[in-house]
C-alpha cells in the first residue's frame, strides 16, 4: 500500500532526504493525497482515482511530478496542444529546493506559486502557520490550495497576486521561494527580503534548468546557480508554446548554409547550454531523432515570437552539417556564436557563473561580480 511512509523510504533510499531532517517529518506527517485532485497526470499517463485507486496512490506517494492543470484550467479541444500550467512538484526536488532555502526557526517565508498547497504545508509544518505566506496568480488554484491546507490542518496566509510583485503587505520576509521559473529576478523580491535568501528556478527559453540561490543585503541580491530543476514558466510574460507546426513556416524561403559545429555538440553539454542560453533567452530548441535507426537527427531552433526558425541536420560520420534558417533572426548563427564564445572563455562550468540583482536589473558574471557577461 502506498503511503507517506513509502514516500519517505523512496526519498531516503535515493539519498535526497536526510534521516532526522525537518523534511523527513513533513513527508511523514503531511499526506500528499490530501493535496491532489482525483485525476492526475504523471510523465507517462493520466490516472483517475475513481477507476485506478491503487495506481493513483502509487503515483501520489512516488517521487513523481504530477500535473494537476493544463492550459490554465480552460477546456481543451480534441487534438489541441496541452500546456501544463500547474502541478505538484517532484518531492525530491521539493526537498532539494527547501534545503537550498536553509530555513531557521521563526523565519518568515514568502512562497510564490501555491499550486496545490503541498509545499506550503511542508513550510507550515517546519515554521508554523503564522510564518508562511503563499501566493498564486490563479484565484481558483489559490482557493483550492486553501481548502487543501485546511483539510491537512494548516492555515497560512493564502493570497492571490502576480508573483513578480511579491506580496509587500507581509514584508519583510527572511526567505522567498518561487515554485515556477523566471528569466529575471524581480527587484521587488530583494526589497521584500532585505536580509535573507531567495531561491528560484531561473532561466530563459533556451535553458531554464538552474536554481538561482541569492543572498540579500544592502539592497542587493547576489549568488550562484545550482541543480537541474524543471519547473513551469511564470505566467507573466510566458512565451507561446505549441506543436512544431505552430512555429514552422515559409519553408521554401529558408536560406541554406553549412557549419562545422555538430548540432549534437551544441545541445549536448549542460554548461554550454547554460552559457548559450544567456544569448538566446527568447528561443528554444528541439532535437528530433530519426525513427529509422540511422542515428540521424534534426535540431530545430525556434524563436518565442514564432517569426524565426532554423533547422540543422545531424548525420553521423560527417564533418559539415546543413543548416536552413528563416526569419529576421539567424538563430543558428546566434547560437553558434554564443557556443564559440563559451569555448573561447575556456568552456567554463556553470558553477563559475553568478547572478547579481540591483535596482537597475540583473547581471550574470563569470568568477567575480566585476566580470559581467
Amino acid at each position: 500500500m502506498s503511503s507517506p511512509e513509502r514516500l519517505r523510504e523512496i526519498l531516503l533510499n535515493k539519498g535526497t532526504l536526510a534521516a532526522g531532517s525537518p523534511w523527513e517529518r513533513a513527508v511523514l506527517e503531511v499526506p500528499r493525497a490530501l493535496f491532489l485532485p482525483d485525476v492526475v497526470e504523471t510523465p507517462q499517463r493520466v490516472i483517475s482515482r475513481s477507476t485506478a485507486s491503487e495506481r493513483w496512490l502509487s503515483a501520489v506517494y512516488g517521487d513523481l511530478p504530477l500535473t494537476t492543470q493544463v492550459n490554465d484550467g480552460r477546456p481543451v479541444e480534441q487534438g489541441a496542444y496541452e500546456l501544463p500550467t500547474s502541478s505538484s512538484s517532484m518531492p525530491s526536488v521539493m526537498v532539494e529546493m527547501l534545503d537550498l532555502l536553509d530555513l531557521r526557526d521563526g523565519q518568515r517565508v514568502l512562497e510564490l506559486g501555491a499550486a496545490t498547497g503541498y509545499n506550503a504545508a511542508w513550510l507550515c509544518h517546519r515554521l508554523g502557520d503564522a510564518c508562511v505566506t503563499t501566493l498564486d496568480i490563479d484565484p481558483m488554484l489559490a482557493e483550492q490550495a486553501s481548502v487543501n491546507l485546511k483539510a491537512a490542518g494548516y492555515s497560512p496566509r493564502v493570497v492571490v497576486g502576480d508573483g513578480a510583485a511579491g506580496w509587500p503587505d507581509g514584508a519583510p520576509y527572511q526567505r522567498l521561494i518561487a515554485t515556477y521559473t523566471v528569466s529575471e529576478i524581480p527587484y521587488a523580491w530583494v526589497e521584500q527580503v532585505p536580509s535573507g535568501r531567495i531561491v528560484a528556478p531561473w532561466g530563459g527559453s533556451w535553458f531554464s534548468h538552474s536554481f538561482a540561490v541569492l543572498e540579500t543585503a544592502d539592497g542587493i541580491g547576489q549568488g550562484r546557480f545550482s541543480g537541474y530543476p524543471a519547473f513551469m514558466r511564470s505566467r507573466s510574460g510566458r512565451p507561446h508554446r505549441g506543436y512544431l507546426s505552430d512555429f514552422l513556416h515559409h519553408s521554401d524561403d529558408a536560406t541554406t548554409t553549412h557549419t562545422a559545429l555538430s548540432p549534437r555538440a551544441l545541445v549536448g553539454d549542460s554548461d554550454a547550454l547554460f552559457f548559450t542560453g544567456l544569448a538566446l533567452p527568447d528561443a528554444w530548441y528541439l532535437l528530433a531523432e530519426a525513427e529509422d535507426g540511422s542515428d540521424e537527427a534534426t535540431l530545430w531552433l525556434l524563436a518565442d515570437d514564432r517569426a524565426s526558425w532554423a533547422a540543422a541536420e545531424c548525420v553521423p560520420g560527417h564533418d559539415a552539417f546543413e543548416v536552413d534558417q528563416y526569419g529576421p533572426r539567424r538563430l543558428w548563427d546566434e547560437a553558434e556564436t554564443a557556443y564559440r564564445r563559451w569555448q573561447e572563455q575556456g568552456a567554463p562550468a556553470r558553477d563559475r557563473l553568478g547572478l547579481t540583482v540591483t535596482p537597475s536589473g540583473q547581471s550574470v558574471w563569470l568568477d567575480t561580480p566585476e566580470q559581467t557577461m
